[in-house]
Formats: C-alpha cells, sequence, structure tokens
C-alpha cells in the first residue's frame, strides 16, 4: 500500500498542474466580471475563490483517482460479463449495473434538486430505469454488431415524436436529464465496460464498438422523462433560488463550506457504495484479482471519494450562488446581450474542467493510438460547447423553444454520421454526454437561471435547456473533424501515387521521357 501511495505522488502533482490549467481561465473570467461589468460582494466573491481551490483539489484526486479504479473496474467487469456469453445474464447485469450507477450520480441529484415540478425521487428513478434500459440495447448492439447511426436514427426520431405530446415543462427537463446522467461517476465506469465487452471481440470493428455507450445511456433519460411527462401531472411549485451567503470573516467562510462537507461525504458515500459492492461480488464470484491489483483500485476509489466531495462542496457551496448572481447582474443591466458572448467565453473554458472530459480524451488518444489527440479533442469539445452557451443565453433573453435549435442540431448530427467515420461518431455521441457535466449543473445552469429571473423568464421552460445544448453541440463539431481528417487522409492516398509517379519519371533520363 506504502508503494501504491509513494508512486502515485509524482501523478497527483501531474494532475494538479492540469487541473490549474482547467479552473484558473475560469476564475480570471469571472475576477474580470466582477470586477468591471458585475460587481458582486465580497461574501460571493470570497465563497467562489475557495470554492475554486476545492474544485482544482478536488480534480486532481479524481482524475487519478479515476485512473486507478474505475477504468480497471468498469473494464473487468465488462470482460466478465460478455465472456460468459449467456445472453439473459448479460441484459439483467447490463440494466443492474446502469440502474445502480445512475443512482450514484452526483450531477443527476443537483438536477433533480433545481427542477421545481417534479419530485427529486421520482426524477431520479425514472432516469435511472432509462439508463439501465438502455445500457442493455448498448451490450446488444456492440455482440451483435448494430450500426450506431442507424440506431440514433431511430431513438431521436421517437424522442422528437414523443416530444410532440409533452407538456413544455418537460422537455428541457428530460434533454437536460440526458445530459447530466453522464457525469463523474458514470462516464468512466461505462467507457471501460465498453473496452472490456470489446475486447472479447477479434473483428477490426471491435475498437470503434468500444465507443457509443455513453451516446445510448444517454438516450434512455430523455425518453423516461418524456413518458413520464405524458403519464405524470407536475406539481405546482415555485423555484427557489440559491441562498446568496452572506459571510462577516474568514471564520464564517469557513463554516460555510464545513457544513455543506457532511451532506457531500453522505452522498457521495452512497454514490460509491453500490459501484464498490457490484465489484466486490464480481471480485469473489468471477474476478479473483491478486492483493496488488485490489490495493491499488482501492487506494483509486479512496482519491475518488476524496475528489468528489472536494469538487462538488466547491461546486455547489461556492459556483452555484456565484453564477446565479452573476446572471442576475449580467441580464439585469442595460446591456443584457453581452451574456451571450460573456456565456460562450465562459462555455469554452468550462468544459476543460468537466472531470469526466478528462477520462473521454485519455481514452480515445489510446484507443486511436494517436491518431485523435486529447489535445484536439478538447478543443474541439470547448468550440462545440461554447457555441452551445451562446445559444442557451439567447433562449434565456428570448424564451425560443428549445426544439427550434435542438431538431435541427440533432437532424444535421444524424445526417453526417453516415458519411462520417463510425469510430468519430461514436466518440462524438459520447463526447455530448461527457462535456454536460457538474460543472455546467452548477454554475452555467444557475446562470441561465438568474439572467431569467432578472428578465421575468419562465424558469421551467427558457433556463432549462442549457445541459441539453451543452449536450448536442459537441456532435457536431467532433464528427466535423472527423470529416476533415477523413478528406485528408483521401487526399494523401490520392496525391501518393502521383507523387511516386513523379520520381520515376525524376530518375529516367531525358531522351527516355522523349520516347515515352
Amino acid at each position: 500500500m506504502d508503494i501504491i501511495l509513494r508512486r502515485s505522488l509524482p501523478k497527483l502533482r501531474e494532475k494538479l498542474l492540469e487541473a490549474l490549467q482547467a479552473v484558473l481561465p475560469i476564475v480570471a473570467i469571472v475576477l474580470v466580471l466582477c470586477f468591471t461589468v458585475a460587481p458582486v460582494s465580497p461574501s460571493i466573491l470570497l465563497c467562489f475563490l475557495l470554492g475554486a481551490a476545492m474544485i482544482v483539489v478536488g480534480i486532481m484526486f479524481f482524475t487519478l483517482g479515476a485512473e486507478m479504479s474505475m477504468t480497471p473496474m468498469g473494464e473487468r467487469v465488462g470482460a466478465v460479463i460478455t465472456r460468459s456469453r449467456k445472453l439473459p445474464l448479460i441484459l439483467v447485469l447490463g440494466f443492474l449495473l446502469g440502474f445502480l450507477i445512475t443512482i450514484s450520480e452526483p450531477d443527476l441529484q443537483v438536477l433533480a434538486d433545481q427542477v421545481p415540478s417534479i419530485p427529486s425521487g421520482t426524477l431520479i428513478l425514472s432516469v435511472a430505469a432509462g439508463v439501465g434500459l438502455f445500457l442493455v440495447f448498448a451490450f446488444l448492439r456492440m455482440l451483435i454488431g448494430v450500426a450506431l447511426p442507424k440506431l440514433l436514427v431511430l431513438f431521436y426520431g421517437l424522442i422528437f415524436l414523443l416530444a410532440a405530446f409533452v407538456p413544455k415543462e418537460f422537455l428541457a427537463v428530460a434533454f437536460d436529464s440526458g445530459g447530466v446522467t453522464t457525469g463523474p461517476m458514470t462516464v468512466p465506469f461505462i467507457m471501460a465496460l465498453g473496452v472490456g465487452v470489446s475486447a472479447i471481440r477479434s473483428d477490426r470493428h471491435a475498437a470503434d464498438d468500444s465507443f457509443g455507450l455513453v451516446a445510448m445511456c444517454s438516450i434512455g433519460p430523455i425518453l423516461a422523462v418524456l413518458t413520464l411527462g405524458i403519464a405524470f401531472r407536475a406539481a405546482d411549485s415555485t423555484y427557489i433560488p440559491p441562498v446568496l451567503p452572506e459571510v462577516a470573516d474568514s471564520v464564517e467562510l469557513w463554516k460555510l463550506f464545513r457544513e455543506g462537507l457532511p451532506t457531500y461525504l453522505a452522498e457521495i458515500a452512497r454514490s460509491l457504495l453500490p459501484i464498490v459492492l457490484m465489484f466486490g461480488a464480481f471480485q469473489l464470484i468471477a474476478l479473483r484479482l491478486d492483493r496488488r491489483t485490489l490495493g491499488r483500485i482501492g487506494v483509486g476509489l479512496v482519491y475518488t471519494y476524496i475528489g468528489l466531495v472536494l469538487f462538488l462542496t466547491g461546486a455547489n457551496v461556492g459556483f452555484m450562488p456565484a453564477g446565479n448572481y452573476l446572471g442576475q447582474v449580467l441580464a439585469g443591466s442595460g446591456m443584457r446581450w453581452v451574456l451571450i458572448p460573456i456565456g460562450m467565453l465562459i462555455g469554452y473554458f468550462i468544459v476543460k474542467a468537466e472531470p469526466a472530459v478528462y477520462v473521454l480524451n485519455k481514452q480515445v488518444e489510446e484507443v486511436t493510438d494517436g491518431a485523435i489527440s486529447a489535445q484536439a479533442m478538447g478543443l474541439a469539445l470547448s468550440a462545440g460547447v461554447s457555441i452551445s452557451v451562446g445559444l442557451a443565453m439567447v433562449r434565456v433573453l428570448t424564451g425560443i423553444s428549445i426544439l427550434w435549435f435542438l431538431v435541427p442540431g440533432y437532424v444535421f448530427a444524424i445526417s453526417i454520421s453516415f458519411v462520417v467515420p463510425k469510430l468519430f461518431t461514436a466518440i462524438a455521441f459520447d463526447a455530448g454526454g461527457v462535456a454536460s457535466g457538474p460543472m455546467t449543473a452548477t454554475f452555467l445552469l444557475p446562470l441561465a437561471q438568474g439572467a431569467c429571473v432578472a428578465v421575468g423568464g419562465n424558469i421551467v421552460t427558457d433556463a432549462f435547456g442549457v445541459v441539453a445544448m451543452v449536450a448536442m453541440t459537441p456532435l457536431i463539431t467532433v464528427q466535423m473533424m472527423g470529416l476533415v481528417a477523413q478528406l485528408r487522409t483521401r487526399k494523401a492516398r490520392t496525391a501518393q501515387p502521383a507523387a511516386v509517379l513523379a520520381t520515376v519519371f525524376a530518375d529516367l533520363p531525358d531522351d527516355a521521357i522523349i520516347e515515352l
């Protein structure tokens, strides 16, 4: 155990630098706003800064912990499940895994607590059932070898058909549910499951099909909440904004965060417990890993726990009130349209601070042997999220229905999936789920809610939907990146024979060329 801890110290330093690079740009943007166009009270600013420090440390521990524990656990469980070759067992375990992991997802808890019209327990159970069902579909797709674009056409067609019959109060929440479900707890485990399932296949498309599980698991919650909207009568309740902190000194500031810590200590313990118990059952029945491997996974789980507790405490106590207040100030000023470029700028950098984005980018780079670098993926995600946040702020200021953005966006994304390499399509739809994580739910959504309050809009129909917009645009930007890569490859292949022919002619004497 001591050896494992010592070996992880250099990695922790590396993760700390990555976390600082991700969070400091957001802090700089907010500080510039606070000292110029959006003045805030010292209490809110201090809470934001302490929250940012906790988020940095939280990301450091979580990203290393996910590498050490969640990824190897998911890969081994996925391989064991599919190696049995017993379809009923695969389907039952797939549903249970999806259901338990989703109930464990902190992002979903954050969203459910902010939705005023649906009881949080009802929403969480519906979403968890949707994820479990579609994880089963994802396993079947990988085992049978069905192309992902065909399933996307089928299921998103069903989604937009149902949307025509659902009360408008459920639309934005339904699409937001699909985004928050794939967060820091779910993504590392589900993506590793995909690698484990595909590892027992020997065909050349196995690596391509290891992606796409997150994409499928993002569809289930949308359909589940839309179905809930048809069958369930929404409660008449009003939106309750987050309490803006007021602290007189540093002791009161720490007391504010200290009071929030027990909540997240218990919440993350409940979140991790089902995964630990499930892995323990697999270890006793089938895995039987050696003590050294179990020790590494154990240390990784501790790091994951510490990281998520610090991250969620910082985000909920420090970031959420700051985001809400900034939205109110910016939208309440005479220059409310400045909210759009500011939102785009924050969106560009905030996706870099999403914990699950590190997991996706790293796995993409590994599976593609560096053909798609983590840096290229990061740029594509940042560009997509920047556009989506800008469009979300347009919705907040104008009240335009979310369907005017989502329908053409998904139609275009699914249409180009038939000409883009299938690996890029699977990665793109995974990226959409990964980009909309806890930073979106705890900063961008409160920013939109605060702005909506300031302009007198409808919170449920106009402010909700930010997560859905963030989940949509990476589908387009990542696939466009794949299309450009495909065109460059074709151009290089076309140019290669011409270059060889030119070399041959250059080596021939002049009289031989004349004779030819």
